[in-house]
């Protein structure tokens, strides 16, 4: 298993906002769905994608960890899932942020041009390593995902805040 982990020295992410600015966005996240037979890391997930077919947006990156057998995000299964995330997370103040994901089981993530989080490989819900990002400006940003759920239980949470992390409200998200 492996994470983003970035010594205390690093300076912090630059984050880029989207240029333009987008305007009259849906709700929550866009979503593409894989369903291999089996998944056990990033690299195999990424192949995956190329045969993902769109699926219901996903309210936010709020999900809390399922019982065994619950359908793993949006998508119809509960085990072997890929899911390719695309959309925009709103910052609503420019400054330093916090940031880290929980998820079960793999998770790659970037957030404007910048990736923030690289946790591969199986295991429970739980915690990346946080990283320190700077939001030069108020506003929308792109944010990529890939996650990929193989059996049990699956989760996928963002935090991230500039004095204490929060979890992130599914209205900080638009596609």
């Amino acid at each position: 298993m492996a994470c983003l982990s970035l010594p205390a020295w690093a300076a912090p992410l630059e984050l880029t906002p989207a240029n333009p600015q987008p305007s009259g966005l849906s709700a929550g996240l866009a979503v593409r769905y894989a369903y291999p037979p089996d998944v056990k890391t990033l690299a195999q997930a990424k192949k995956f994608l190329a045969d993902a077919q769109p699926g219901a947006p996903l309210e936010g990156l709020d999900y809390r960890d399922t019982d065994d057998g619950d359908m793993t995000l949006t998508s119809t299964r509960a085990h072997h899932v890929v899911a390719g995330i695309s959309g925009y997370v709103r910052f609503d103040e420019a400054g330093s942020y916090t940031i880290d994901f929980l998820s079960n089981d793999g998770l790659q993530a970037s957030i404007g041009g910048q990736e923030v989080v690289f946790f591969d490989g199986r295991h429970p819900c739980e915690e990346s390593e946080a990283v320190e990002v700077n939001v030069p400006q108020a506003g929308w940003y792109e944010i990529k995902a890939l996650y990929f759920q193989r059996v049990g239980s699956a989760c996928l949470h963002m935090r991230a805040g500039q004095t204490e992390m929060e979890w992130m409200e599914n209205a900080a998200f638009g596609h």
